[in-house]
């Protein structure tokens, strides 16, 4: 049996409310849907590294580690927009997953790159996610595609809506005690549409944290 990537957090419907106007992370205790998204920020504040090299850059933006195993591979296969807020959320949204497969790879929900880019529902989000594979023994292995990424932002520019599709066919869940994969055929479910709402950190220019996230599972638009 194959052990599914990132499982459903709140399902989209055909109706889902557009950017900002709908709330939810799998957390059946939400804050009110009239409340702003990523109010609730997190007291944490990543520093950022004086002057990282350019070789570490990859692995540690805003001095934050978000390195993975070689064997797990997640792929961001989508083009950066011309809006430079709307680039760097994505680039953090990107950061927010490597940060989830972080934790589920280090066995823990306290590692500093998931506090550095996710707060609110998104961090309770993350949280869910490696505590489910801790729980069940589990670890990942192989590529994780991303990809026919958009991105969407408020009028004031402070939240920015971060959608894109996953292929999970080739990513699999890995047992901690025995290293066996576990595998099954290829299905749409391995597909999801993912929304991350996104919003900026607000003492960093440049820093974007995840504060709720939107899955729609075996999303047929994806293949």
């Amino acid at each position: 049996m194959k052990r599914r990537s990132l499982p459903v957090a709140a399902a989209l419907t055909a109706t889902a409310a557009l950017l900002l106007t709908a709330c939810g992370s799998g957390d059946d205790k939400s804050t009110d849907n009239d409340k702003i998204a990523g109010a609730e920020q997190s007291t944490a504040t990543p520093t950022k590294s004086a002057e990282p090299s350019a070789a570490a850059a990859e692995d540690k933006p805003d001095g934050v580690d978000v390195s993975l195993p070689k064997d797990m591979n997640l792929v961001f296969d989508w083009t950066k927009p011309t809006n430079k807020n709307e680039a760097a959320a994505m680039d953090d949204a990107a950061n927010f997953l490597r940060a989830i497969y972080r934790g589920v790879d280090k066995r823990t929900t306290k590692d500093a790159a998931l506090v550095a880019y996710a707060t609110g529902d998104g961090l309770h989000y993350g949280t869910v996610q490696i505590d489910s594979r801790i729980d069940g023994g589990w670890t990942s292995t192989g590529t994780l595609r991303h990809y026919d990424a958009t991105t969407q932002s408020t009028t004031n520019g402070n939240s920015v809506e971060v959608a894109f599709c996953s292929n999970s066919s080739k990513f699999y869940s890995k047992e901690i005690k025995t290293g066996k994969i576990l595998k099954t055929e290829a299905s749409i479910a391995d597909f999801d549409y993912f929304k991350i709402i996104m919003v900026k950190y607000p003492t960093s220019t440049d820093l974007w944290q995840a504060s709720k996230v939107f899955v729609e599972t075996k999303a047929a638009k994806c293949q």
